[in-house]
């Protein structure tokens, strides 16, 4: 059965239809994960009409999403149920999300490493904040690493992801661009004032040259490790500080922007208004819209 035949559900069915079936589908999700729908709440709300985004589904975010009578499927980028459990108790903070969210008639979706690896996805829109729409240069985007045999066999029939799809980024510019002008357009593209940077010995901003990124959202040192030959420049959430001397000891510059900051502009830059064209063009009996959370930030800041 599909979600489009539970009609007790209907905004639950079409959200998970156009997010999983078009967006991000569920077979790019890497095997670790813990994608889709993570729970379905058994009396959802008569008269919800309204997605929530988020990054973290916490507990400022589900107060904010909860708050809204509307709102009636959240679409948590990050799992919020991921270990295994054997009771639900309102002590864990992870399963009194939950329980709040059953309760409230609120069901929740998570896209993860989907939305990661899939075309048009986060990394592509990672591959795209190295540039300004006035640079003359240009970038041609691939992947780090291509998809398994299963996963490239089951994604081959959606045509918009087929040619596409894979983990991390490897990203080539038209031309040599100095870091430091590489790192103002980061900072502006995800709407941040600082990030963290290493830089191989003697280098500096202005002379280390950027021509090859590897990017990958989030903590991405085991993806950006799989490229076939160093990158100019590494750009991800965050890294081990081991990770981060190999790289630099190789000629590679760093650049770290905190987790989940490499994730959130996405969403209301390219899922919010991805999401709702599908939703207005569904046949659905009543209009949807889509909203990101205001609270929803990055737990670390500078000091």
């Amino acid at each position: 059965m599909t979600f489009t035949q539970l009609q007790q559900a209907p905004l639950l069915s079409r959200v998970h239809d156009a997010l999983f079936s078009t967006i991000a589908p569920l077979c790019l999700a890497e095997s670790w994960d813990n994608v889709g729908l993570l729970l379905e709440s058994p009396v959802p709300r008569a008269k919800a009409s309204r997605v929530f985004l988020t990054i973290d589904l916490t507990t400022d975010t589900l107060n904010e999403a909860l708050s809204d009578e509307a709102v009636g499927v959240i679409v948590s980028y990050h799992p919020p149920l991921f270990s295994s459990f054997k009771r639900l108790t309102l002590a864990n903070t992870k399963q009194r999300i939950a329980l709040q969210c059953a309760a409230a008639g609120v069901s929740i979706l998570s896209p993860h490493t989907c939305l990661d690896n899939c075309g048009d996805g986060i990394n592509d829109w990672l591959a795209q904040c190295l540039l300004t729409p006035a640079d003359s240069v240009t970038v041609k985007v691939s992947a780090i690493s291509e998809l398994d045999r299963p996963r490239a066999a089951a994604i081959a029939s959606f045509k918009e992801h087929a040619r596409t799809a894979g983990i991390g980024r490897w990203a080539v510019l038209s031309k040599a661009v100095p870091l430091a002008e590489v790192i103002a357009n980061i900072k502006r593209n995800l709407g941040i004032a600082h990030i963290r940077v290493a830089l191989p010995s003697g280098a500096t901003k202005e002379s280390h040259l950027v021509t090859t990124v590897a990017i990958c959202a989030g903590s991405g040192g085991s993806v950006v490790s799989k490229a076939a030959v160093p990158a100019s420049l590494v750009f991800t959430g965050e890294m081990g500080h081991h990770d981060v001397l190999g790289l630099v000891a190789g000629g590679s510059a760093v650049v770290l922007c905190e987790h989940s900051n490499t994730e959130r502009g996405y969403l209301e830059g390219v899922l919010k208004p991805k999401l709702e064209v599908l939703l207005r063009r569904d046949g659905g009996d009543t209009a949807v819209d889509v909203v990101c959370s205001k609270v929803d930030a990055d737990p670390l800041t500078v000091a």
